[in-house]
């Protein structure tokens, strides 16, 4: 009998009840931050523009970049992503120019793009316009003659016979990877990027194949910077631990691989179920995750938005912007750039696309109407998608999200045929103001949406 005794005592212990079965308290299991460092507030809207610099202008240079800087003001965007700004190495280089991944020196700036005081000026004169800058930091590998490789030699990594190794496994033959379990190749890359936001005023990093590098060495440097000003962080990778107290921002993937499949179909509305489910249970609500319809890869590797998205390229688009994410323009994409840029060579933008352009006119609309609804905001600042059930759920992708009293309705037919779905409850009624054309429309439960092929709506709640 007392063994009996002391086992329900014990089993009332682990139970955290008592044993006439009241809840005792317990701080074991509070809910614990996850995300340990504060976004800075200028992120609360912003959206991302990439500029390859080699590309953006004729000339190709950093004093080029910078007379776009109104154009850009007026497109709406807010911080302005730099493409590598180093030196390329020339050994084992690809094509004529190489690629800006291929690094010779971390603290120097790429003649091909002008000196350090051009691109002084440019950081200065965004900043003033309003712009955040950062720097594309390639920090997995380095080109073969950079000087680390002579000074260094037991900085990298080595192959099965000694030799130095590129990545593995992919064909980035000009290029090694650094051995990351070497203090100095840490305090070496780490200090170069301290160097960039403290002398040159840079506001943070876009982390090449961030998931290549230890986490340990993120989540150090970006204390380091944070202790200088305030950085925002945005890693080429897609794992929710990089947001514990790294990046602001990663890489989403499966977002946009999902879309360009939906749109080339190879699924349907439902086929995007998955993705935001697992964005809403699993990932912090800190995190930002960048939904992108096009950036230097995608361009350059898989096609241009028109051959990745055909007809389905205006909704997905719109829904990068509507739903939860940080939505990113790559350039040229406003100008409606029909073009693989060469990466390897100088291979300027054809701007007067744009001329007869209505997709640029969208991506400014777009950008001016996430930033005056807080309900459409990156990370913590925006509010969930709610789920619209519709009778046609393999066709029509509806939700809500709303916010201290703000409330927008964005309904997709994600199909090339025309949809009509019945509205199964109350969630999205409300008297609306239509994005873009002003007019007034009224939804209730029961209500029947109809939508052409790849068709879509955004509503806003009237005051």
């Amino acid at each position: 009998m007392r063994i009996l005794a002391s086992t329900l005592a014990l089993g009332c212990v682990l139970a955290l009840t008592g044993c006439d079965g009241a809840v005792t308290s317990s701080t074991s299991y509070e809910p614990k931050p996850y995300v340990q460092f504060e976004n800075a507030d200028w992120a609360r809207d912003a959206v991302l523009y990439q500029i390859n610099t080699r590309h953006f202008t004729p000339e190709g240079t950093f004093a080029a970049a910078e007379r776009e800087l109104p154009r850009l003001k007026e497109l709406g965007v807010d911080i302005l992503w730099l493409m590598p700004i180093h030196p390329i190495g020339e050994e084992n280089r690809k094509g004529t120019l190489g690629s800006p991944y291929s690094v010779r020196d971390y603290y120097a700036v790429n003649p091909e793009f002008g000196t350090e005081e051009d691109l002084r000026s440019f950081i200065d004169a965004a900043h003033e316009q309003g712009f955040r800058v950062i720097l594309d930091l390639v920090a997995n590998h380095t080109a073969w003659d950079n000087q680390l490789r002579t000074d260094h030699p037991d900085w990298y990594e080595k192959t099965w016979d000694g030799d130095f190794r590129p990545t593995p496994w992919w064909d980035w033959s000009d290029i090694i990877d650094l051995d990351w379990s070497k203090p100095g190749v840490r305090e070496h890359v780490g200090g170069a990027m301290e160097y960039w936001v403290s002398e040159f005023g840079v506001d943070g990093y876009r982390a090449d194949v961030a998931g290549y590098v230890p986490i340990d060495f993120w989540e150090t440097v970006r204390g380091r910077m944070d202790a200088i000003r305030p950085v925002f962080m945005l890693g080429e990778v897609q794992q929710t631990v990089h947001h514990r107290a790294a990046f602001d921002a990663t890489y989403a993937w499966d977002w946009h691989n999902t879309s360009k499949n939906v749109a080339q179909g190879k699924g349907n509305a439902s086929s995007l179920f998955g993705y935001y489910a697992e964005n809403e249970s699993l990932w912090p609500r800190e995190a930002m995750r960048m939904t992108y319809i096009e950036n230097h890869d995608s361009n350059a590797w898989e096609g241009t938005i028109y051959e990745n998205y055909g007809d389905a390229l205006e909704a997905m688009t719109v829904l990068s912007f509507m739903g939860e994410g940080l939505a990113l323009i790559h350039n040229g994409q406003e100008a409606c750039n029909a073009k693989r840029l060469e990466f390897f060579e100088r291979d300027p933008i054809d701007w007067s696309q744009g001329d007869n352009c209505d997709y640029g006119e969208l991506l400014k609309d777009l950008v001016a109407f996430r930033s005056a609804n807080p309900a459409l905001h990156n990370g913590r600042w925006g509010a969930r998608m709610q789920q619209v059930v519709n009778s046609a759920p393999e066709q029509l992708f509806a939700f809500v999200r709303e916010q201290d009293g703000n409330k927008i309705v964005a309904m997709f037919n994600m199909s090339d045929r025309p949809v009509d779905a019945t509205l199964s409850d109350g969630l999205a009624s409300g008297v609306y103001t239509e994005f873009r054309t002003g007019e007034e429309v009224t939804l209730a439960s029961g209500d029947s949406v109809s939508l052409p092929a790849w068709g879509y709506r955004v509503l806003r709640a009237t005051d």
